[in-house]
């Protein structure tokens, strides 16, 4: 269906994705990416901030970085053009995975035994995190539902969030994280550091790891919550007094009292005509914004201050 003759097409790049026509797929993909995160999580060196276990946007789909097993390492990657999951190991090994229908419970036991069969056998925790409503994996059966198209919609959107997130970071000289899609947020960042600690923060250990210094981040994710529809984020950790009352851009951008987060809507983006410019407009006045509050050495950190 999206083969590599597929004509590039506003439509095609930026395709809607209205939260309730695929809210059940929504809700297995991502208990189906715990379960791979999970492994992740079992198998990656603990890199800061957690980047080491974020997954990693593909010309397919989704997909962890190279995780290693010894003197060997494997990936997984969910394959939203040919709908499965690739188990590919350093000794040439590769099995798949169908992507249909079917029980995150289910999904979890045959992932297990594919990794068995192998000889990559990995244990994991398998309660679910950041949701509202916890719950096993490895018993879930409540979540089963994967329509393919609305599957490749989220792929694509990625596609270009990533590409535009990525052009976005070649002004900014400070640390900076990659491109990271969260598995257990579902979301797809990137955060600038103003290499300063962050005060102690009260929370998980992975909060307390990814908020150890001073951030301002962006992303995007599909809606959930406080906010029912896709939308591109920036929020400052710590928050500098007066940003929730700052002017930012383009004019669709909002702060969201609930979220404590700059919001852009998604269809905004994706009807504007020219939509990188549109995502570029609310990253860097939003990063202008908070930057200046938070009183960061923009002399320092922004490419244009330097030449």
């Amino acid at each position: 269906m999206w083969g590599s003759d597929m004509t590039t097409t506003p439509e095609t790049s930026w395709p809607a994705l209205p939260y309730g026509a695929w809210k059940d797929t929504y809700a297995t993909l991502h208990m189906w990416l715990q379960v791979i995160g999970k492994v992740a999580l079992a198998q990656a060196p603990p890199l800061n901030h957690c980047w080491s276990v974020a997954l990693r946007v593909t010309p397919r789909g989704l997909a962890t970085r190279s995780l290693p097993y010894g003197a060997r390492s494997f990936t997984l990657e969910l394959d939203f053009i040919d709908h499965q999951l690739a188990v590919r190991a350093s000794d040439g090994q590769t099995r798949t995975l169908a992507l249909v229908p079917r029980s995150v419970a289910d999904f979890y036991r045959e992932l297990m035994a594919t990794l068995d069969a192998m000889r990559l056998p990995v244990k994991i925790l398998p309660g679910a995190v950041e949701v509202a409503e916890p719950i096993r994996l490895d018993r879930d059966t409540q979540h089963h539902a994967y329509d393919p198209a609305y599957a490749n919609r989220l792929w694509r959107v990625l596609v270009q969030v990533d590409r535009v997130f990525t052009a976005s970071q070649c002004a900014f000289v400070g640390k900076s994280s990659p491109v990271n899609f969260f598995w257990g947020s579902f979301d797809l960042a990137v955060t600038r550091f103003s290499g300063r600690r962050a005060p102690p923060r009260e929370g998980p250990a992975f909060e307390r790891d990814a908020y150890s210094h001073e951030v301002i981040s962006h992303g995007f994710w599909p809606g959930s919550g406080a906010l029912l529809e896709p939308a591109f984020y920036a929020y400052a950790a710590p928050e500098p007094p007066g940003l929730k009352e700052a002017r930012v851009q383009p004019q669709p951008a909002y702060y969201h009292r609930e979220l404590n987060e700059f919001i852009l809507p998604y269809d905004a983006v994706r009807q504007a005509e020219a939509p990188d410019e549109m995502i570029h407009a609310f990253i860097d006045s939003t990063y202008a914004r908070a930057a200046d509050l938070a009183k960061w050495d923009r002399n320092a950190l922004d490419r244009r201050a330097m030449a």
